[in-house]
């Protein structure tokens, strides 16, 4: 009977860490994906170009790259579960000042802030999936991953009719308020995590000494394996994070709507989460290859077909989502299953969206600034093509059945 008791709540409180860790991933992209349909809209009232919007979509990007190595120093001090705290804390911060009118400081400012918290998700999250669900990695993986494109599909799809809202005497809400009005996502999440927190005194660095990473066998920067993992993770999100920037854009060239082009970037994410459950059935055993390079083929048959056949847009968006969709799903994983244990995990995790991040901040301001320079999308989209097929035989690489760490 105690067994059975002592059973039923691991059950319940991994059942509510599962949970808290699901609604702090809900906040770590719609404030993302949310700016590419208002981005038309942002130019035309801050006076910002191309390029300087596209180097605006890459700001969250050099701050991922500039925090993820000390997300678990951090942790190391203060706790996994308290640094993921304050990291919701400070998105709360950064997403009221982004659209903070007046100086356009607070634009650049609000959005480095941004960043930098959802730089700690994204790097301790997978880690704590790791430790504490070690056996489950690739299936809750997949369900992270859903959650991030879930929710980041509403950013992408509700941004624009939110802008349009009458709540100022009949006239638009404009994009600050579209933008402001994602922090109502944090509240759930501020909620579900604070129980966290509540660690008795003399269980407290017993749950300290679980969330630092001990050292590792070797150095994670000189790995083979981990290198590929990084550049692996480093050109898909290179690949999302321009298609979720400009993909409205280049549509509106071709006659879509302000709205329809925010409801086919909510369609692009909407198909990801169908591939993020999908992919982990593919992801089980020691030898990933296939399936990582699977994905970022999909996204060069996407692009191939805007380019050529752009009339059957909302055809490519979805092939292209699907495989982005599958492109994260298998990067997150490859933390888990290219490593031995969580804190070696947590080191390949900080290493890979470290470089990854840094690597991917080149793709929104190059492809903008590609079609700056032409007066045409041809030579950006080109560029996607490139580095997504560079994705693929770099999977054939990351997906072999080796460790990051000696043994």
């Amino acid at each position: 009977m105690v067994d059975t008791v002592s059973g039923a709540r691991r059950a319940l409180s991994g059942g509510m860490l599962i949970t808290g860790v699901l609604l702090v991933a809900a906040n770590l992209r719609p404030v993302l994906t949310s700016v590419g349909p208002l981005l038309d809209q942002i130019g035309a009232d801050t006076g910002l170009g191309a390029a300087a919007l596209g180097l605006l979509a890459a700001v969250p990007l050099l701050a991922f790259g500039v925090i993820s190595p000390l997300a678990h120093g951090i942790s190391e001090k203060f706790g996994v579960e308290r640094t993921v705290f304050t990291a919701l804390l400070l998105l709360i911060a950064g997403t009221f000042l982004r659209p903070a009118p007046g100086s356009i400081v607070n634009l650049w400012l609000g959005t480095f802030i941004i960043g930098a918290a959802i730089a700690v998700g994204n790097v301790l999250l997978p880690a704590i999936l790791k430790r504490d669900f070690p056996d489950k990695m690739a299936t809750l993986t997949g369900a992270y991953s859903a959650v991030l494109g879930g929710i980041a599909s509403l950013g992408a799809g509700l941004s624009v009719p939110l802008s349009l809202l009458p709540i100022n005497d009949g006239e638009p809400a404009g994009w600050r308020f579209a933008l402001a009005i994602y922090v109502v996502l944090s509240v759930p999440a501020v909620l579900a995590w604070l129980p966290r927190l509540r660690v008795r005194a003399s269980s407290a660095q017993a749950q300290l000494n679980a969330a630092v990473p001990a050292p590792v066998r070797g150095s994670v920067w000189k790995s083979g394996v981990a290198w590929q993992v990084t550049l692996y993770m480093g050109l898909q999100s290179m690949a999302f994070y321009i298609l979720i920037t400009w993909l409205p854009t280049l549509e509106r060239s071709h006659g879509r709507g302000d709205v329809a082009s925010g409801w086919d970037l909510m369609m692009f994410q909407l198909i990801g989460i169908v591939s993020s459950l999908l992919t982990p059935l593919i992801l089980k055993g020691k030898d990933q290859r296939f399936p990582a390079a699977l994905p970022p083929l999909l996204i060069v048959a996407g692009v191939l077909g805007i380019l050529l056949l752009p009339g059957a847009m909302l055809l490519w968006v979805l092939v292209a989502g699907f495989g982005c969709g599958s492109s994260l799903v298998t990067a997150l994983a490859l933390f888990g299953l290219r490593t031995r244990t969580h804190r070696e995990a947590s080191a390949l995790s900080g290493m890979a969206q470290s470089i990854g991040y840094l690597l991917a901040a080149a793709g929104p301001p190059l492809f903008g600034g590609l079609f700056a320079a032409t007066g045409r999308w041809e030579a950006s989209l080109i560029l996607l093509c490139v580095v997504s097929a560079a994705q693929a035989v770099t999977g054939l690489f990351a997906g072999r059945d080796r460790f990051a760490f000696a043994g």
